[in-house]
């Protein structure tokens, strides 16, 4: 299996040290990360100026490229640029779930969406920001499940959040977003976003943000197509 590796937290981070360390065993893996933090780019891609791509030795030799850019163009340089072929993209360890409608900003699950258009399955794997510990443990049993379910007969991507404690796993959907951000305005026209937490546990183990916040491993199925398939069945019979 030919797995590419990615994230958003950047290249140096710990959280991607420790998904090398698991994959490598997994296949011949390739990395592709970005040079620096690229947390809450979401999807978004560099088409106005060019940006540096760079081999670096960081992974005991492992394949390894630098990107100063997105997580999406991450993958976009590996399979558009270099024109390499992956049966896999595994993004992540992020530090930090990626959770309910918040998943909608994550570089971490970008990453993935570009995958799926590339036509390549892919899983983002989240953890706890306390600790990567319990991440580590469970990562095996999380794809291990994966695979037993057959869950990429039916899905593109698979997101998984890994609570700092507890193995339990559950197939859930997106919740709500947990987070929202107020604005403190500055001198000088300069405006700091303030992080707001909205989560409510409302214990429906259905959903990752309550399945995770209770201590369980979530693997949520997601899909790239944005259609509304139900509206566009019901206005195109008309």
């Amino acid at each position: 299996m030919k797995i590419l590796l990615t994230n958003d937290d950047g290249i140096n981070a710990e959280g991607l040290r420790h998904l090398v360390n698991w994959a490598k065993d997994k296949g011949e893996i390739c990395v592709f990360a970005p040079k620096v933090q690229q947390s809450g780019k979401s999807h978004s891609i560099e088409i106005h100026k060019p940006y540096e791509v760079k081999k670096v030795d960081i992974f005991d030799g492992i394949e390894a490229y630098s990107v100063d850019s997105t997580p999406a163009d991450c993958v976009r340089m590996a399979v558009l640029g270099f024109k390499k072929k992956f049966d896999l993209v595994i993004s992540g360890m992020n530090c930090g779930y990626n959770l309910g409608g918040d998943i909608n900003y994550s570089g971490t699950v970008g990453a993935c969406f570009e995958a799926a258009k590339c036509g390549i399955k892919a899983i983002a794997v989240s953890s706890a920001f306390t600790s990567f510990d319990n991440a580590i443990k469970n990562i095996d049993r999380a794809f291990e499940e994966i695979k037993a379910r057959k869950m990429f007969d039916y899905a593109e991507i698979v997101n998984v959040n890994i609570p700092d404690s507890g193995d339990e796993i559950l197939i859930t959907k997106t919740g709500d977003a947990i987070y929202s951000d107020d604005f403190e305005f500055l001198p000088d026209n300069m405006v700091s976003p303030r992080l707001i937490c909205l989560y409510k546990n409302t214990k429906n183990l259905d959903i990752d943000t309550d399945a995770v916040m209770t201590g369980h491993i979530s693997l949520t199925p997601l899909t790239s197509q944005l259609t509304n398939v139900s509206a566009y069945d019901l206005f195109s019979k008309k």
